[in-house]
């Protein structure tokens, strides 16, 4: 006879009452059937081998399960008993194959290994190797998946400073020349010449350059908030807002940047809209990256068009579209994750990550952000914002 037990069983129960009796049950009807059969029965507790469990995906118990020889079968239910007494014949016929393959093969059997006679035993030590093993197995993924994480977060982070230094460059240079333009305006009169620079030419240049240093501003809150990760608390301070006052501030912000590509910009927002309960400086964050996505995209002399509608009396929606390329259908339900970008995008400017943040900001609100897209069509993005209440 080969070294190896021909027949395992592992029997799963857990610490109710009756627990004991039904082991006691199994195991002497088992003991029964297998006068001349050498078998290795191990009890395993449910509540103290939770790998095991999940390793055999263990719906209820007592459940018996035959691990050797293959193929594996389980039993379970009310009828324990009469399922054991109906399969032995054909674990008996299965076990003696196993063991003349064995002999002649001299092959080890993948599972729990166990030198018994004609006798029950119910060693631990076979189980809790495999429970332990199936933990550091579990472990291991993990540790693997950690690593992959955590290399993809160097990968972005070395990405994102990059572009971030190269979509500075632009607003910083900017902003530079017309610091310098105004330095050159205001010295002293030479020779009887007169300043370089009228005071409209003057209120001009500091409005670009103040626009340019809050472009700079938002790219760096961007990246610290995202930075900050999903599971930091996203903190806001709602109070009574009036979001058509925010939303022509915005646009007022943002005005010369439709000029470049001869943008045209529609508002339809109602002089009777509700205040709203939002915090300000989010809200303006979300209308800001997406009234900028709405600028990089859409083609020369195209159309934006902010839009506010009073949706419930708890909620107003707030849709942002435009007339660009659109987004494929198939990659709709993807762009509000992190980092994530279109294969269109890949070497344009950009982090992946406006769209992320105007998630956080608004789920914050309790509110919702979607989008309504056709290819080539353009986008429609939407968001909610809770009504205010006395």
């Amino acid at each position: 006879m080969s070294s190896e037990v021909p027949l395992q069983l592992l029997l799963f129960v857990d610490k109710r009452p009756n627990s004991t009796e039904k082991i006691r049950q199994i195991r002497d009807c088992i003991k029964e059937l297998g006068a001349n059969q050498a078998f290795d029965l191990q009890i395993v507790d449910v509540g103290e081998q939770p790998h095991l469990a999940e390793h055999f995906k263990l719906i209820a118990t007592p459940t018996l399960i035959k691990v050797h020889p293959e193929p594996k079968q389980t039993l379970a239910g009310s009828n324990l008993l009469e399922q054991i007494k109906t399969s032995w014949i054909r674990w008996q016929q299965s076990a003696q194959q196993a063991s003349e393959s064995s002999y002649t093969s001299e092959a080890i059997a993948p599972t729990v290994k166990s030198v018994v006679n004609s006798t029950v035993k119910s060693t631990a030590q076979p189980v809790t190797h495999l429970a332990e093993l199936l933990r550091l197995s579990d472990e291991i993924f993990q540790l693997k998946q950690e690593k992959e994480e955590l290399q993809e977060q160097l990968r972005f982070k070395d990405r994102l400073i990059a572009m971030l230094a190269h979509d500075l460059r632009n607003p910083l240079t900017a902003t530079s020349i017309a610091l310098e333009t105004l330095e050159l305006g205001i010295e002293p009169k030479i020779a009887g010449r007169n300043s370089r620079i009228t005071p409209e030419m003057m209120s001009q240049l500091l409005k670009h350059a103040r626009t340019q240093t809050k472009a700079i501003d938002r790219m760096i809150t961007d990246v610290l908030q995202t930075a900050e990760g999903k599971s930091a608390e996203f903190q806001i301070q709602p109070q009574k807002m009036d979001l058509n006052r925010l939303c022509v501030e915005v646009l007022q912000r943002l005005s010369e940047q439709f000029q470049p590509k001869s943008q045209t910009v529609k508002t339809d927002i109602p002089s009777d809209l509700p205040a709203v309960y939002a915090d300000p400086e989010r809200v303006g964050q979300v209308l800001i990256n997406l009234l900028d996505n709405a600028i990089k995209y859409t083609p020369e002399g195209g159309t934006i068009q902010i839009s506010v509608l009073h949706r419930t009396t708890q909620k107003v929606q707030v849709s942002i579209c435009d007339t660009g390329p659109g987004i494929p259908e198939e990659n709709q339900n993807h762009i509000f994750e992190n980092r994530f970008r279109l294969k269109r995008d890949v070497e344009k400017e950009g982090y992946g990550i406006g769209l992320s943040l105007c998630q956080r900001i608004v789920r914050a609100h309790y509110g919702q952000i979607w989008v309504d897209s056709v290819p080539n069509q353009g986008s429609c993005f939407h968001f909610t914002l809770p009504v205010y209440r006395k």
